[in-house]
């Protein structure tokens, strides 16, 4: 984001002896990123994170691509996937480059058997239905509909799930997730033309150290494969940390639209970027204001990136026949816009009550045959006219 946060216990200066009440030291964890250089938060644990009593490779679980190279524009019914019991089974990556992999859950539960760690990627969980409560060693995160959960790589975790209707977005990116940097000044603060502001972030809360020793099954993701690491102590056995590198959640309802007379184009909507895409944020707003303004997207052609939309609730004035769930995927280089009839539908209304998430990859995205079990027959002729 980042911003400075802390909870729990802490020194007052870093590396130096924190002593336990009934003796000995609490132990001290360095979590960042970049060797040294990135965003980082100092941990204390009440004993040392790497007492490992096995490890195991369970499994493979590197996406089969059934499209290696796509030039064609493609659709999925994301909520004809089928409700699985366990989080880490119910994941489907659909789109994968070497930036980020895209894909959707409908997990029912979230054993409390293991805890989960993506030791490649940061992960953002879009929270289409459900809600709950996501633990970490940094505190809990409560979620609901519309939340963004942004969790940085090597964060464990485990979800505890209100209800078993839960349908995720996510992405795998392998660098960081953040704001756009056109929305802060120098010091990190976010300008007064900026859709969010600090305000709109919520950050860990209720710390809760656990200390518990026994055997703790943490699965950890790393270049494609599962690997089950036993842990001897509780992986949250934390009595304070602070620093800049820890998960986060957003709303997407408290994104204030940027509008204007004629239509703009969509960086007015985007919520976040890394290196190799950028996520935005479509939502309830107000359409364009000059006497003329056609407010449906003008034809474009992204010739140096992908478009992914998915479409999460209200009216989406610009598609034909699209359902809650529902994923358009435009590729690099070609031409795409409104459907029939939309822009002719949209001069004179006055506002729309869309929500969406829309994906830019910079590079062309293979597709998985977990994505192509979902497709919509013969999207790319739905421009047809009679």
């Amino acid at each position: 984001m980042p911003r400075y946060h802390t909870l729990g216990q802490i020194p007052n200066k870093r590396h130096i002896t924190f002593e336990k009440p009934g003796g000995g030291l609490y132990q001290e964890e360095l979590f960042g990123t970049a060797g040294f250089a990135g965003m980082s938060s100092l941990i204390y644990h009440l004993y040392p994170p790497t007492v490992v009593s096995e490890v195991k490779r369970l499994a493979d679980v590197t996406p089969e691509i059934a499209i290696e190279k796509n030039m064609q524009a493609l659709s999925f019914q994301g909520f004809s996937l089928t409700p699985e019991s366990d989080y880490i089974q119910s994941r489907k990556t659909l789109f994968v480059n070497n930036d980020l992999h895209i894909g959707l859950a409908a997990p029912t539960n979230f054993s409390p058997d293991y805890f989960y760690r993506n030791s490649d990627a940061d992960e953002m969980l879009f929270v289409h239905a459900g809600s709950g409560t996501m633990k970490t060693m940094y505190g809990n995160l409560k979620f609901g509909y519309g939340d963004y959960l942004i969790i940085p790589r090597g964060t464990t975790y485990q979800i505890d799930f209100d209800m078993e209707d839960n349908r995720l977005l996510y992405i795998e990116s392998f660098s960081e997730i953040t704001t756009p940097r056109r929305y802060r000044n120098d010091y990190g603060q976010f300008l007064e033309h900026s859709p969010f502001c600090e305000r709109d972030f919520r950050l860990p809360t209720d710390l809760e150290t656990h200390d518990e020793k026994g055997s703790f099954k943490v699965i950890s993701k790393k270049q494609g494969v599962l690997w089950e690491y036993t842990h001897s102590n509780h992986p949250f056995d934390v009595v304070g940390w602070d620093g800049f590198n820890y998960p986060y959640a957003f709303s997407i309802h408290d994104f204030e639209p940027l509008t204007g007379r004629i239509h703009m184009p969509p960086p007015i909507h985007q919520q976040w970027e890394s290196a190799g895409f950028v996520v935005c944020s479509f939502v309830p707003r107000l359409y364009d204001y000059h006497p003329k303004a056609i407010p449906a997207p003008y034809h474009h052609s992204n010739v140096d990136s992908e478009e992914i939309l998915y479409y999460v609730d209200g009216d989406f004035m610009s598609r034909n026949n699209i359902k809650k769930g529902q994923i358009t995927l435009h590729p690099g280089g070609i031409p795409h816009g409104p459907h029939p009839g939309a822009i002719e539908r949209s001069v004179g209304k006055t506002k729309t009550e869309e929500l969406a998430v829309m994906i830019d990859p910079f590079a062309p995205l293979s597709i998985t045959q977990a994505a192509m079990d979902l497709q919509v027959d013969d999207y790319y002729k739905s421009w047809i006219t009679e």
